[in-house]
């Protein structure tokens, strides 16, 4: 399993699970439903916000962005958007996904909700984690103590 890990840049993951949503919607078309365009549309904002004061944060920092090489990184990063989540860019797009599948009307398409979940958890954010707890140890730890994952 460990082949897979670090291997799917999150942005094409987000467009793979966003078009496996747009298919599920489109064969189950007839399970659907309606939601108004304010949870669309807030969904997709707090998303942006999330993934862009992630972005911020770490350019503040000085620290890679690139998610698919963890052992670049120059520091931890536990302020701003960080002391609410340790993955807010990944929180964002997940945000991402769930306007669209609101967008999209599907219950079947949220199924990719909690794969996409799933699939960064073991992935990619496991993988990262290791290198962090490598690189900065003790410090590290603590973080991920006081600080959740996801939200």
């Amino acid at each position: 399993m460990r082949d897979l890990e670090l291997k799917i840049p999150p942005l094409v993951l987000v467009v793979i699970c966003a078009l496996d949503m747009w298919l599920l919607s489109w064969i189950f078309s007839f399970w659907s439903f309606t939601v108004a365009n304010l949870w669309i549309v807030l969904s997709f904002a707090i998303g942006t916000l999330f993934a862009f004061f992630g972005v911020v944060e770490f350019k503040r920092k000085q620290t890679t962005v690139n998610p698919m090489h963890p052992e670049e990184t120059s520091q931890i990063v536990a302020t701003g958007v960080y002391r609410l989540t340790r993955n807010p860019m990944y929180l964002g797009m997940l945000l991402w996904l769930l306007a669209c599948g609101l967008y999209l009307g599907s219950w079947v398409g949220l199924l990719m909700l909690p794969i996409f979940v799933a699939y960064m958890t073991q992935f990619q954010i496991k993988p990262e984690e290791r290198q962090l707890k490598f690189l900065f140890g003790d410090e590290y730890r603590r973080y991920q103590q006081r600080v959740r994952r996801w939200l």
